[in-house]
């Protein structure tokens, strides 16, 4: 466990804002919450199964899997993401989490061989080194039980790219600079802090996820594009409020979310690996 120190500064002044807690339930974050359940859902052993939500932020998965009735402890490194969580668990009783606490992905207060499975949402695209990442993920290799799955989740490497295309960023050089270093190592870095160029970051190229995964003991099983190509469509929200729209996007993705010639076209990447 640690405090928020492990956090860069930038990426901590990023979240204290607090807009996280609503990303999910607006925009391409609608898109992107369905779709990461979605996956998550073909894996999971039935409840109650006992999950670590690591880096789960203000526990928007982690209440949605214990209405479910799955044992769910929430991790973040962000006080005030646990605040948040905190303040929802007062205001929706009948769905407690099992704990809430403000942690680190690489040093995890639970047993070894004790959890059915780990989510990795969020750390991985802020442990900004490639040995910090391990850890994290040896970290939930060493608390899984046997045949306990991880779910961990990445930026690509090419969604500032596409994101400054469809957005316009592109006309701005300061942009530009951050665009041709992610391409170049995936150090994604904000110097003016622009609020709309995210924070200190690492982008994975696709082949990355899965190489540190098996690095760190676990057994690789796939890797899938989360919004698919989906989260640039310029009409988006005409896409999502219409239903029989929304059933055909969501078809196309799930057509190409294995697809390796098209996976950085995702502005996220989920692994699935096994213990």
């Amino acid at each position: 466990m640690s405090d928020s120190s492990r956090l860069s500064d930038e990426a901590l002044s990023h979240y204290e804002i607090g807009q996280e807690q609503e990303r999910l339930s607006q925009g391409t974050g609608l898109l992107e919450f369905v779709r990461t359940r979605e996956i998550i859902s073909r894996y999971l052993p039935p409840a109650p199964a006992v999950i670590f939500d690591v880096g789960g932020g203000a526990g928007v998965y982690a209440y949605w899997l214990a209405q479910q009735g799955y044992e769910v402890h929430l991790i973040d490194v962000v006080p005030l993401h646990i605040e948040q969580a905190q303040r929802f668990a007062a205001a929706q009783p009948d769905y407690p989490l099992a704990s809430l606490t403000v942690g680190d992905a690489r040093q995890l207060n639970r047993a070894d061989s004790s959890v059915d499975a780990v989510l990795l949402l969020g750390p991985l695209y802020h442990l900004i080194e490639r040995q910090e990442r391990i850890l994290a993920l040896r970290e939930a290799y060493r608390i899984l039980k046997p045949g306990g799955f991880v779910f961990a989740a990445g930026i690509s490497r090419f969604a500032s790219t596409l994101d400054g295309l469809f957005q316009g960023y592109l006309a701005d050089p300061e942009f530009v600079k951050i665009v041709q270093q992610d391409l170049i190592d995936g150090q994604h870095r904000n110097p003016n802090n622009h609020p709309a160029y995210f924070t200190t970051a690492f982008l994975h190229h696709p082949d990355e996820l899965q190489a540190e995964i098996e690095a760190a003991g676990l057994d690789y099983e796939t890797t899938l594009a989360i919004e698919g190509p989906g989260w640039l469509l310029q009409n988006f929200d005409e896409h999502w409020h219409d239903l029989s729209r929304r059933h055909r996007l969501l078809q196309a993705i799930r057509w190409l979310e294995a697809e390796p010639s098209t996976l950085g076209m995702s502005a996220h990447i989920i692994a699935i690996a096994r213990k």
